[in-house]
């Protein structure tokens, strides 16, 4: 009698919620660049797999035509009136949503933010510390140029959270070491073909170069803007797209070029779907999680590019397990 109760309390305790009959709806807000191409493929490999299997009943990808924040509230609302039970969001603005993910919170969905994220206290967050981001470039940079030298800063895309992060860090940094001087700034836009246009354009009002700062999608622009001005090429960190590691290894080879890359795994998207859904299961899951940035460096870029499909970006997808054992990790933190 004991025992029957015992495994009864036992099965009580280990009792889930059926998700199964669930929806969860990707807000995106930006799908100009490579990165957020990889990082909608992502969700949709993982997705399809998890409505297949029966984790959830839905998983439906939504993205702005423009990067709006008036009209990424309007798909929040939109996602709210189609009866969601969660959102998982890439924000275009920490603040701004806050008003349309209180409405969803209120309305009794899951909002769980992550690259692009937000402050609502009701939301949840999964980010990088893009910040860090930024200063590691420079801390980089100081080992491979004691002397230090002018910096050339691509900035991603302007009023963005990440694109301020990220500024913010390498800024930081340069006041750290302090031999380096930012010497010219252009938003790229995480984008090689913008990226391309804008450094053109600064380059002839520029003194010389040593180094490029970056936020991803801009390294391989920068570097034929240089070759175009018929200028050296400088010392230029890269953001984990292949074109950038297919250009990083032919250099490397020719003249044994060094630098390193990182950037946030475009699959994060897979990390907080799987996050949602562990909420939606009944899970106690603390409200900031961090995941850390894909970092690529010299004796590891062979091996990276070799695993980067062509056009997309150095990657990392989420499983189920691997989202329990972030939760659990945040938990040990608290």
């Amino acid at each position: 009698m004991v025992t029957a109760t015992a495994v009864c309390v036992l099965a009580a305790v280990g009792a889930r919620a059926d998700t199964s009959d669930k929806s969860i709806a990707l807000s995106n807000n930006y799908a100009g660049n490579s990165w957020r191409q990889a990082m909608l493929r992502s969700w949709d490999k993982v997705t399809k797999q998890a409505v297949a299997d029966g984790k959830v009943k839905a998983a439906d990808a939504f993205t702005t035509a423009e990067n709006q924040v008036t009209e990424q509230a309007a798909q929040i609302q939109n996602l709210i009136l189609q009866g969601y039970d969660a959102i998982v969001l890439n924000a275009a603005s920490p603040d701004a949503l806050n008003g349309a993910v209180k409405e969803a919170c209120d309305a009794g969905i899951v909002v769980v933010s992550f690259d692009g994220i937000v402050t609502e206290p009701c939301a949840w967050r999964i980010a990088v510390d893009f910040k860090q981001m930024g200063k590691d470039q420079i801390a980089y940079l100081a080992e491979k140029m004691p002397d230090g030298g002018n910096l050339l800063e691509i900035r991603g895309l302007a009023g963005v959270f990440v694109d301020d992060e990220i500024s913010a860090g390498i800024h930081e940094g340069v006041a750290e070491h302090p031999q380096f001087k930012i010497v010219g700034s252009v938003h790229g836009d995480w984008a090689q073909d913008v990226a391309q246009k804008a450094v053109a354009g600064i380059l002839p009002s520029l003194p010389e170069i040593h180094a490029v700062v970056t936020q991803g999608g801009d390294g391989y622009g920068a570097a034929q803007a240089f070759r175009a001005a018929g200028r050296p090429t400088p010392l230029i960190i890269m953001g984990n797209r292949e074109d950038e590691l297919l250009w990083w290894k032919e250099q490397k080879d020719a003249n044994g070029y060094e630098t390193m890359s990182v950037s946030i795994a475009p699959g994060v998207s897979t990390l907080a779907f799987w996050v949602a859904q562990q909420i939606l299961d009944g899970q106690d899951v603390p409200k900031d999680l961090v995941v850390p940035f894909l970092r690529i460096d010299q004796d590891n870029l062979e091996q990276n590019l070799a695993n980067t499909e062509k056009g997309g970006v150095a990657n990392v997808e989420y499983s189920l397990e691997d989202a329990q054992k972030v939760i659990q990790a945040a938990k040990a933190a608290k």
